[in-house]
């Protein structure tokens, strides 16, 4: 790998020569500022060899660095170590910001030029990297070079796959009353239209699901609304017959993919909005120069975001059938360990194998991170042929996992014990567990920031001087992307408020670096709880339907009422699961769901 990377970046600074660039940036984002992205825009895996979701590679003529978050601080440094790339730790002090860092390469060179791919880059992240570029040394920004073009032989085409519609009874409301939704919105915020770049956005309002990005249920297109049409942008090979009739009966028209700037050229609304963060650099600069735009944040997110009943009632459907899955493989699990030659590559084939076999299955969600011991400490491992570890009758197993069914999207994470632990690990799957419970079981004003309600997960925790880096909950959509906003649970502010009908994840975590790492993780759906003089309260109903290993739990460690919740969700995971299960598996459920 070392020399592929090595070759690719001379290939690189050939066309930066060329083109007297002192540097290119490589984010990890696509036309539509996508967190997963299609292979075709996967420009920052191809020039770094770093396979995270977040990341940013930056080149100089003589120099390279990834800046990426705590979730792949150690994944990365595996992935960079022989390459010219130094890793880049975000958000931990005394680490440069990219201006910084490129200031102290390229400030006696004599260049000032710098490059990213307009198309690849929001409009917001473009405009702050030119103020910032602009406050360390004068550094210039140019935006219209894509230099993946000229050096990515066999670079992946666009995809074509063909889109489906998404029937009625798990969408709950038709694209027509969505759309009609959002213009109500959008008039609210005094703008007459709007540009929706972002592809889950787009297969939501449109009721329209596809394959285009691994685990993820979506297609590549734009969405340009009007006061009275709506003009979807896509590839026409994607559209069969019948998905045409279907748009054109919700008002939909249709255009071609690339006439997305014509489209921008001929909108006759007074105005139109545009969110920064979602829209591109390059679409949002020209359509700025030719029509009257609203700067604002995207309505579609938080429409989204909050769950209609049909999307409930699908999520809860799809729990109890990947409730049945988790619980055939975790029956499996130990005595499969026992009798030898299981690895952490053939224990996730094996629970994707029983995922697969429950009805409405149609893909995971995401790549399945099956974590042995020290590799459970790497926060988003993904075990191969190189690392593929056995699995041994005694430590943790950290599997984070979920699958994509028709009527709804699940992710969960259960820490297994395998046989005898040490007394730190039985302490720490404590400390991750107390977070857990405090968290579900919590109770919170209407309208409350996700950032208020991510101490009470971290508490047990802190206590110890211990604490995790990554969020603590996030939201996850309808047969849709496994990650969703804007709401979030984590430290970092975030001010989009928690409603009812909103999904979000309780996932607090402890890793140990060389040893091992603990995460549980339920989603959970926002519900209404009570209304008093003070105003209206809510909870959370746990969605996720499968035990809690208990065997590393130390019992003097949980208060009474931690005891008791945990009793109580086991109790409803018995109940809901045992109808749809045989026998043998009822008994190893009764006991797996036994009061502590």
């Amino acid at each position: 790998m070392k020399t592929i990377i090595a070759e690719r970046l001379e290939r690189l600074r050939t066309v930066m020569r060329r083109e007297h660039l002192a540097a290119f940036i490589f984010p990890s984002t696509d036309p539509h500022n996508s967190e997963y992205v299609p292979q075709h825009w996967e420009g920052r895996k191809w020039i770094s060899g770093f396979d995270g979701s977040a990341g940013t590679a930056v080149v100089t003529l003589n120099g390279a660095a990834l800046w990426t978050d705590s979730r792949y601080f150690i994944a990365a440094a595996e992935q960079l170590r022989d390459t010219e790339y130094v890793l880049m730790k975000e958000r931990v002090e005394g680490t440069p910001t990219i201006a910084q860092w490129l200031w102290q390469q390229i400030g006696e060179s004599g260049l000032t030029e710098v490059a990213i791919d307009g198309m690849c880059a929001s409009a917001s992240q473009v405009e702050a990297l030119v103020a910032a570029l602009r406050g360390n040394g004068g550094m210039t920004l140019r935006t219209n070079l894509d230099p993946l073009a000229l050096i990515w032989d066999g670079r992946p085409p666009v995809p074509d796959n063909a889109v489906e519609v998404q029937p009625l009874q798990y969408a709950g409301e038709t694209a027509h009353d969505k759309l009609s939704r959002l213009r109500r919105s959008l008039s609210q915020r005094h703008a007459d239209g709007m540009l929706v770049c972002a592809l889950d956005d787009i297969a939501w309002l449109t009721n329209l699901r596809g394959t285009d990005v691994h685990c993820t249920p979506v297609f590549v297109a734009y969405l340009l609304v009007s006061p009275d049409s709506a003009t979807l942008y896509i590839d026409g090979a994607k559209v069969g017959s019948d998905v045409r009739a279907y748009l054109e009966g919700e008002g939909i028209g249709l255009d071609c993919y690339e006439n997305v700037g014509k489209g921008l050229r001929h909108y006759s609304a007074y105005n139109i909005l545009l969110d920064p963060d979602e829209v591109n650099s390059t679409l949002f600069r020209a359509a700025s120069r030719q029509l009257n735009v609203v700067r604002g944040a995207s309505p579609v997110p938080m429409m989204k975001a909050v769950k209609n009943e049909a999307e409930a009632d699908g999520f809860r459907a799809a729990m109890l059938r990947d409730g049945v899955a988790m619980v055939k493989f975790l029956r499996w699990l130990r005595p499969a360990v026992a009798a030898g030659g299981q690895t952490e590559m053939s224990v996730a084939a094996k629970l994707h194998e029983l995922r697969a076999a429950q009805p409405l299955f149609r893909d995971i969600s995401f790549d399945t991170i099956a974590g042995y011991e020290a590799h459970g400490a790497i926060v988003h491992y993904e075990a191969d042929s190189a690392s593929d570890a056995v699995l041994e009758p005694h430590g943790l197993l950290l599997l984070d996992s979920g699958a994509q069914y028709l009527d709804g999207t699940t992710d969960i994470t259960r820490t297994v014990a395998l046989g005898a632990l040490s007394d730190e690990q039985r302490r720490v799957y404590t400390l991750v567990l107390k977070g857990h419970l405090q968290l579900q079981n919590l109770k919170f004003p209407d309208g409350a920031a996700g950032t208020q309600l991510d101490a009470v997960a971290r508490m047990a925790m802190w206590r110890e001087g211990m604490n995790f880096m990554h969020g603590t909950g996030h939201g996850v959509g309808a047969y849709l992307s496994v990650h969703e906003g804007p709401h979030q649970i984590r430290q970092e502010w975030r001010p989009a408020p928690m409603c009812a009908g909103m999904t979000v994840t309780d996932e607090p975590g402890l890793y140990l670096e060389g040893r091992f790492g603990v995460r549980i993780e339920n989603t959970l759906l926002t519900v209404p709880y009570l209304t008093t003089e003070f105003g209206r309260f809510l909870q959370f109903e746990p969605l996720t339907l499968c035990p809690i290993d208990k065997a590393p739990i130390v019992a003097e460690m949980l208060s009474g009422e931690e005891r008791g919740w945990l009793n109580r969700y086991h109790a409803m995971v018995e109940e809901r699961l045992s109808p749809m299960l045989a026998t043998e598996e009822r008994e190893w459920l009764h006991e797996a769901c036994a009061p502590l």
